[in-house]
């Protein structure tokens, strides 16, 4: 019993979805669909997400809603159209925009419940289209599934009584087709996950009727050892472990939500992402455990956007509560931070530019100086991150070695380093200016030479 999601790019056009009927088709053990809103057809087109958010900001700000909701409309009708299915989905859809635009409703419930309309509406579609070619199909609401999740909009999470429900699937006849992204509270509240959650739907399906396997399907082939738009023709990786595909989605690989992993890592669910333009394709599978292999460096992940707060002050050691009070700031102000590498007398904080926006900066950097009184406080942005990923890495010698000698050899200068905290990776932060030829260097000390 396999549970197959399908992400934006699969369900982008009225083509895409015939694919995706095709592979359904060649394997009825895929007894279990989730369906993410459809993507972009091309580079300049857009998702139809942000079509949703465009139309909710719209709706804000009071104007014209016509120009937002026409090309929505636009999009579903031509999909409709050419797979010849009735245009009574097209009503549907239209009517649950107007209604949910006429409610009174708080304005982030709202964005919640326009954004699902996307997916929703991909479910629908498919469930059809699979009916029409002679496939005993249905569309299954998240409701009706069993995702239960917080109320926490636009970042809701999946309750623990889910999973006994979500088991009750397996009775069902036929395909189920579910919406994936979004979930409802357990007083009947539509939340969704954050964004991308597609995927973590899928993950929790999977995990919640104990599937033999959860393909994942999009646009490439396998997850490679680096971004391929650094690198040209990149090394697939064919399997990789929970814990370093936790870690590379994590550090920039977009190929899969980083928390959609969890609910499958659970129940030990192997999971395989494919191409749906590819699907002869062997892909990559993500399981619990593997061989060990000399070469313990799977992949190289890097992502930009991280600032850094430096903290120094003698004798911080000593200074009982120091690490704790500093964190305790960031938590009183609604920050997250993402590593904290810190010596004898220094600490630095690295976190998400988008999280500490310059408005908030210099309340933060006050409080820290005011409450804490270091001997030199300072904030660092415009910094890249990269994670050298691999299982067996912290007890494999040299690794660090190569590593840095790469970066260096690429004359790029290492502001950070953190080795030790993961047993899976090792991080080096650098100027986002220098990410592309550190990470070209990197890739060749360990996947070329």
């Amino acid at each position: 019993m396999k549970v197959a999601k399908f992400g934006g790019s699969s369900v982008a056009s009225a083509e895409q979805i015939e694919k995706v009927a095709n592979i359904i088709k060649t394997d009825l053990q895929k007894k279990f669909i989730v369906v993410s809103a459809p993507g972009k057809r091309h580079k300049s087109d857009q998702k139809m997400t942000d079509m949703f958010i465009q139309l909710w900001k719209a709706s804000q700000q009071k104007a014209s809603l016509e120009p937002f909701i026409d090309p929505i409309i636009k999009r579903f009708t031509e999909i409709v159209e050419q797979l010849s299915l009735s245009f009574t989905i097209v009503g549907e859809i239209k009517q649950s925009i107007n209604k949910l635009l006429h409610m009174e409703e708080a304005p982030i419930r709202k964005l919640d419940a326009l954004k699902a309309i996307g997916e929703d509406s991909s479910a629908k579609i498919l469930s059809a289209y699979l009916t029409s070619i002679g496939l005993e199909a249905r569309y299954v609401n998240p409701r009706e599934a069993g995702v239960m999740v917080s109320d926490e909009p636009g970042n809701g999470k999946i309750l623990p009584e889910s999973f006994e429900m979500i088991y009750k699937l397996r009775s069902t006849k036929g395909i189920s087709v579910i919406p994936g992204f979004f979930g409802y509270t357990n007083d009947g509240k539509l939340i969704t996950f954050s964004r991308g959650g597609s995927d973590i739907t899928g993950s929790i399906i999977a995990a919640g009727i104990k599937a033999d396997l959860y393909e994942n399907y999009t646009d490439v082939d396998s997850v490679y050892a680096v971004n391929p738009s650094i690198v040209d023709n990149p090394k697939k990786i064919t399997t990789l472990t929970y814990k370093e595909m936790r870690e590379l989605s994590y550090a920039g690989f977009s190929v899969f939500h980083d928390e959609a992993l969890i609910p499958a890592y659970r129940e030990k669910i192997p999971v395989c992402i494919k191409n749906t333009n590819n699907p002869q394709a062997t892909g990559t599978f993500i399981v619990s455990e593997k061989k060990p292999s000399e070469k313990c460096v799977v992949g190289i992940a890097s992502d930009t956007g991280f600032c850094s707060i430096y903290i120094s002050k003698y004798l911080m050691n000593r200074e009982i509560g120091f690490g704790r009070k500093v964190l305790s700031i960031l938590e009183e102000e609604s920050i997250s931070f993402e590593h904290a590498p810190s010596g004898i007398d220094d600490l630095s904080i690295i976190i998400r530019e988008k999280h500490l926006p310059l408005e908030k900066e210099k309340q933060v950097l006050e409080r820290i100086q005011k409450e804490l009184c270091p001997d030199l406080i300072s904030i660092h942005r415009n910094l890249a991150m990269i994670m050298i990923v691999g299982e067996g890495l912290v007890r494999t010698i040299g690794v660090a070695k190569k590593a840095t000698s790469a970066i260096s050899s690429a004359n790029v200068n290492i502001e950070m380093i953190n080795q030790g905290s993961s047993e899976v990776s090792m991080m080096f932060g650098i100027i986002a200016d220098d990410l592309e030829k550190a990470v070209q260097s990197l890739y060749n000390a360990f996947f070329v030479k």
